[in-house]
């Protein structure tokens, strides 16, 4: 499913409303786009702060409330957003409890000269890229097996001393002078899940202290809030996050 955000969408635009019926003179519930296992918010920063806080309760809960009533979205079910980081001109920024909701803040780089080139083949080709299915995109993966991903991960092993070093991360964000806001005890949890399955990935059934490392940056620069002054000094989260790296031992 996908929703283009603007300024003028509405939360029911997304979790859907309850619509009379006249046939049946009574009211039915009329789903939104947010019933779907993966959601693409796109240009989420486009919205006010009441239609951003619709995916709230979606994120967290995996459900949303209509009429009163919690309706479960299907399983799996994923949000990946999208927002122009330069660009501020009409855009309201994501307030910090929906960000701490996110597992990764990935950054998307200009393709290189060979991809490029790539892109202008194709487009003198004749071959629409915004229609995947003339652009060769075919799905690759059902919901069944994001699933059963998911289930293995789970099965990946943590020693006490690789979750204690998790924490010792956070707490050390939480303590660096140049943060208003370090990172909470969801990062950790998501630090945590994400390391199992970059564990998987790699087709272990343990953590290890590198790829607590690996993801750190992606799991925690969306939730640290720089203060003024370190941000004109050049400071970026990414940055206070290798000091972290660099302060904190891991265990051996």
């Amino acid at each position: 499913g996908r929703v283009q955000f603007t300024p003028d969408l509405m939360p029911s635009d997304i979790v859907g409303t309850s619509v009379y019926d006249l046939q049946s003179r009574s009211f039915r519930i009329r789903k939104g786009p947010v019933f779907t296992n993966i959601l693409l918010a796109d240009e989420i920063n486009r919205a006010p702060a009441k239609v951003q806080a619709a995916l709230l309760e979606a994120m967290e809960e995996h459900g949303v409330s209509l009429e009163g009533v919690q309706q479960p979205l299907p399983d799996p079910f994923m949000v990946l957003a999208t927002q122009n980081p330069i660009e501020y001109e009409g855009t309201y920024p994501l307030p910090e409890a929906q960000q701490d909701r996110f597992l990764f803040k990935a950054y998307m780089n200009y393709p290189t000269p060979e991809q490029e080139l790539e892109m202008l083949r194709r487009w003198d080709a004749g071959i629409e890229l915004r229609d995947p299915a003339r652009a060769g995109v075919t799905p690759i993966v059902e919901a069944a097996a994001i699933a059963e991903c998911q289930a293995e991960a789970r099965k990946v092993t943590v020693d006490e001393r690789l979750r204690r070093y998790i924490i010792e991360l956070a707490v050390a964000t939480r303590q660096a002078a140049e943060l208003v806001l370090g990172a909470s005890p969801r990062a950790e949890v998501l630090l945590l899940l994400a390391s199992k399955a970059a564990a998987a990935f790699e087709g272990r059934d343990y953590v290890t202290p590198d790829d607590v490392k690996g993801l750190l940056r992606p799991t925690f620069r969306h939730r640290l809030l720089l203060r003024p002054e370190a941000e004109v000094g050049g400071q970026t989260a990414d940055s206070l996050l290798d000091a972290v790296i660099a302060r904190v031992t891991p265990p051996r």
